[in-house]
């Protein structure tokens, strides 16, 4: 069985690093800093044209899931945008106040995707109960969930993870991302089969003082790199 390395980008540079270090799928982001929001026209177009399939990241904003009726027409006309542009697929998440996934709104989205591959992102880690998401998931259509079980990391929640899985029982992927390293992967596989992982597959940079002055840029910044790329996919395929 082969399984699967997703690794989120936002630049043309982490699109050629996911592609030369055997990246299975691009979800492709703007401000990976702030969790991702939707890329840019220019930037949907250089991931259409790589070898390997690309998810377009529909979310108008840094902060919350709680998306009112300007960012709900915004995220449309995104999917629009992402459609047109060639992507394969979406990632898509909207919560209610209660933090539980606003099943009304999440279904207007997928609907407006239709025939484009769908995942449910990491706003369900805000969820109280996974299960239920994972079952708002699975009526709504999506292909697969992106998950860290509710911790920071997901090799530190792989309790709820593993509950999710078994929740899905097969309807769709339960996807760890967020702390998965070639380090950590055979600890986790050892203990649910996932069949898709991602990662940033990313290195800390620190860019030029003065940029970081200017507010131009943070102290630290991360960057995908292809030997991490390489390093994971060779973890998981071992």
């Amino acid at each position: 069985m082969k399984r699967l390395l997703e690794v989120c980008v936002d630049d043309a540079h982490g699109i050629r690093a996911a592609v030369a270090g055997g990246a299975d799928r691009i979800e492709l982001c703007a401000s990976l800093a702030v969790g991702g929001l939707t890329p840019s026209a220019g930037l949907i177009a250089q991931a259409a044209a790589a070898p390997i399939p690309s998810y377009g990241m529909v979310r108008p904003r840094g902060g919350d899931f709680i998306f009112d009726a300007d960012e709900m027409d915004q995220m449309k006309r995104d999917i629009d945008s992402i459609r047109a542009g060639g992507l394969a697929g979406v990632v898509l998440g909207v919560s209610r106040p209660n933090l539980t996934l606003d099943e009304k709104a999440l279904r207007a989205l997928a609907d407006h995707a239709e025939g484009l591959g769908k995942t449910l992102h990491k706003a369900i880690d805000l969820v109280p109960d996974k299960r239920e998401g994972v079952e708002i998931a699975a009526a709504l259509g999506f292909d697969r969930v992106l998950s860290s079980g509710g911790a920071l990391k997901a090799p530190d929640g792989m309790d709820a993870l593993a509950e999710m899985w078994e929740a899905a029982a097969g309807r769709l992927s339960i996807m760890p991302g967020g702390g998965v390293t070639a380090e950590a992967v055979g600890a986790m596989l050892a203990q649910v089969p996932f069949t898709e992982l991602h990662s940033s597959c990313s290195v800390p940079t620190e860019p030029d003082k003065t940029l970081v002055a200017y507010e131009f840029a943070f102290p630290v910044m991360n960057r995908t790199d292809k030997d991490e790329v390489a390093k994971l996919a060779a973890a998981i395929a071992a």
